[in-house]
């Protein structure tokens, strides 16, 4: 076979790999967008109580979802040795650690609730807020265990049925909305409890659904995934820990880097408030491609080098980096040929048309660095390094681009533009440095690679 037809292959492959997990994270997305949109009639109060809710128990499940990233080289290195009753004993490790950190976060998410009113949240939304996030965060350990099941799949390359099972979750999370909220089919009317009420059903089920396919799996290649399920293993949940500790803390890190930048623009004036607002939302969308390209390609990197084959990894890892940066570069286009259309389609108001173009054109510049550091940060976890990532996204944005956006914003009087193209040198820098470590790293993949025991 010729190095042409190889890549091409290996291309397919990522592809196919990758298009679940988009449609994952898409599906990830829209359970907010059902609670937010099924609550609307009830007025700005409850759509205000939904967004800070969900805002409040964010931050905490992102970090718990961060611990169990560690699965994603594990199992796919164990996959890729053959080692199915190792990739066995990782999940098994992974929804302990899931136990284990629930009752810590529930307990932040619950206390947080109780300060709504003392941050100066007014006392008509912080009453509702509080009550749906009290039952909300009863979600929390199914959706953890959600997501070890979700990384032990795609690690032994079962991808298909996570966004089959996001399909499922939002249909039910929908029907619960309109049951619960309303008061249908006999059900008494909850309010925005009745919605918190539905996507806790809803994650139950994910939990479930993933849960009981891996175990069909399993049992059809002859695997049984609970006749000899791991008892807890402290070596290994300590492994697990030291891998998805740093990626846990690199989400924090850039989701609390842009919240800043949210609360920053709240500060301004509602127009750039409104402004920022659209501009995430499509970036939001847009990240999604490179989101799936980078789990796809840690499981494709994890693969080979359980296998043992390094040249096989850093095709991945270069193929996925090609692959995510082609499609920004595609979106960035697109946001600077037709900015006024896609900022119509929220809204008409002369004010954000006169702001908006320009805070997407800015946009279309840094989807580029985004994409790279995203697929950079999928490619070295595939390694084991969860660490780099971390880091650079803590010089990135809170050494750099953060600080120098405010000073922008509000000292030069730039405004939210100011604040942008803070965070666009933050993406400069945390893709460069990425990009320069996955070239050194897959450079010397015998050396940096200890297979794991």
């Amino acid at each position: 076979m010729s190095a042409r037809e190889v890549w091409k292959r290996e291309l397919v492959a990522l592809t196919r790999l990758a298009i679940p997990v988009v449609l994952s994270e898409l599906g990830w997305m829209a359970l907010g967008v059902v609670d937010t949109i099924m609550v609307g009639k009830l007025g700005p109060v409850a759509i205000g109580a939904v967004a800070l809710g969900n805002a409040v128990f964010y931050t905490p499940s992102l970090f718990g979802i961060g611990l169990l990233l560690g699965l994603d080289p594990l199992v796919s290195q164990a996959y890729g040795r053959r080692d199915y009753d190792d990739c066995h004993r990782w999940l098994a490790q992974g929804i302990y650690l899931a136990f284990g950190v629930t009752p810590v976060l529930m307990l932040l998410i619950g206390a947080a609730s109780v300060f709504f009113t003392r941050v100066g949240i007014t006392p008509e939304v912080a009453a509702p807020a509080a009550q749906y996030l009290r039952i909300l965060v009863w979600s929390l350990l199914p959706l953890l265990i959600y997501a070890a099941s979700r990384r032990y799949l795609q690690g032994v390359s079962q991808m298909r049925v996570i966004p089959l099972t996001y399909v499922g979750a939002n249909l039910i999370n929908w029907i619960g909305n309109w049951v619960l909220i309303y008061g249908h089919w006999g059900f008494p009317a909850m309010g925005v409890r009745g919605s918190a009420l539905s996507t806790v059903v809803a994650r139950i089920l994910m939990a479930a659904s993933l849960l009981g396919f891996a175990w069909r799996y399993e049992r059809k290649r002859g695997h049984p995934l609970f006749r000899h399920w791991a008892g807890v293993q402290l070596d290994r949940i300590r492994q697990l820990i030291r891998i998805g500790l740093p990626a846990a803390g690199q989400i924090v890190l850039e989701v609390g880097a842009w919240n800043t930048a949210t609360l920053s623009a709240g500060w301004l004036n509602p127009i750039s408030l409104a402004t920022h607002q659209i501009a995430i939302n499509y970036a939001s969308i847009t990240y999604m491609i490179p989101l799936g390209v980078s789990a796809a390609t840690s499981v494709s990197v994890g693969h080979a080098i359980g296998a043992g084959d390094k040249a096989r990894a850093r095709r991945a890892g270069w193929l996925a980096l090609g692959l995510g940066t082609a499609f920004m570069v595609l979106a960035g286009i697109i946001f600077f040929m037709a900015p006024r259309p896609l900022i119509e389609l929220y809204t008409h108001d002369p004010q954000v048309l006169a702001v908006g173009p320009s805070l997407l054109w800015i946009a279309a510049a840094f989807q580029v660095f985004d994409g790279v550091q995203t697929v950079c940060t999928g490619a070295l976890r595939g390694l084991g390094e969860t660490r780099a990532p971390m880091i650079a996204n803590f010089v990135g944005y809170w050494l750099l681009g953060l600080p120098l956006g405010l000073i922008l914003c509000f000292i030069l009087k730039w405004g939210i533009y100011g604040m942008w193209i803070g965070l666009t040198l933050a993406l400069i820098v945390i893709s460069t440095t990425l990009l320069l470590r996955w070239h050194k790293e897959s450079k010397h993949l015998v050396e940096a690679y200890s297979p794991t025991k």
